[in-house]
């Protein structure tokens, strides 16, 4: 139905959680109407960020640099650790301002209906880190 390009590029945006067929075709068809500075700017920080972003050797979260900003903060309370599925619960804790402690981040969620184990998220760092 489309340009094998356009059909390529339609591809990649399905790969995207939660993006079906109709919406990777409006995306795809938003990005070839972008003009092409704004389009090099978006691959120029998607490889920046693939690049640069690493998890922080102490929380586990997603930072360019480490320790990330919350653990390298010494006003936090590090008596307390909150322990979160993702780095977007991290996110959503902050936006309250409420907690001052320090977080670590499993990457997941152990599921055996699914075949997640312990061994597949980030729990040992945390048992270290204890």
């Amino acid at each position: 139905m489309h340009a094998p390009t356009i059909e390529k590029l339609i591809e990649q945006f399905e790969k995207l959680p939660g993006i079906g067929r109709k919406s990777a075709e409006r995306i795809a068809f938003h990005v070839l109407q972008m003009p092409p500075q704004y389009a090099r700017e978006m691959c120029d920080v998607i490889a920046e960020a693939k690049e640069k972003v690493v998890f922080c050797d102490c929380c586990q979260n997603l930072t360019d640099r480490s320790p990330c900003e919350i653990c390298a903060d010494v006003s936090r309370d590090t008596s307390v650790i909150c322990v979160v599925e993702s780095p977007k619960d991290v996110a959503a804790m902050e936006k309250m301002h409420e907690y001052k402690g320090l977080y670590h981040v499993l990457h997941g969620a152990i599921s055996p209906k699914l075949g997640i184990s312990q061994e597949d998220i980030r729990l040992k760092e945390l048992i270290i880190r204890l």
